[in-house]
């Protein structure tokens, strides 16, 4: 028998292999899905999860707290996918390949002299009247998900509207704001 650090042997790396498999994939499946929609998706991190416990015992990294592990690389992996698909934000550029700041990240520093608190507050006033001319619908997903930080899924449940029609209104109202905020920039630049 192959031994590996630890004192265990392949085979038994291979029996603690399949006991997790057997006991932790039930729960590891239904944590995933409640996070992630499209099944495919929540499948493909459940397969990569496993994998990098298989390729971790294979490196002579063996795992102590099996089940807390795979949690965490689960939840890792949960977290790379919705950077990968994260929708349009006010707070990042057009292209979402970019990073983009938080709104606070887009308006002068108050601290910045009298100049830029004046195109601050400006900015501010601009902002306040482009919600304004927003469809109370638009509106109100925008101000639960950028301004008061709620996701999708908690709008949802307090709602009862789907993620997707809460996505879309606020792609709306994120287009909206772009435009009229754009113009009051270009003026504010060529003075």
């Amino acid at each position: 028998m192959t031994e590996v650090p630890g004192n265990w042997s392949i085979i038994e790396q291979d029996r603690l292999i399949s006991q997790a498999l057997e006991r932790d994939r039930p729960r590891l499946r239904s944590f995933i899905r409640k996070h992630v929609a499209d099944t495919g998706e929540a499948e493909d991190i459940l397969q990569d999860v496993f994998y990098e416990l298989l390729e971790a015992y294979r490196l002579m990294k063996p795992v102590e707290h099996v089940t807390a592990w795979l949690f965490r690389v689960a939840r890792n992996r949960m977290v790379d996918l919705f950077r990968r698909n994260k929708p349009t934000s006010l707070n990042s550029p057009a292209s979402v390949e970019e990073d983009g700041g938080t709104l606070e990240d887009l308006l002068p520093s108050a601290d910045a002299g009298p100049e830029a608190v004046y195109a601050r507050s400006l900015l501010l006033e601009a902002l306040e009247e482009a919600l304004e001319e927003l469809p109370e619908a638009q509106r109100e997903v925008f101000i639960a998900h950028e301004l008061q930080g709620q996701s999708f899924k908690e709008i949802s449940a307090e709602t009862g509207l789907s993620v997707n029609t809460l996505l879309s209104r606020k792609h709306y109202a994120v287009t909206h704001l772009r435009q009229r905020l754009q113009l009051i920039y270009e003026d504010f630049v060529k003075k």
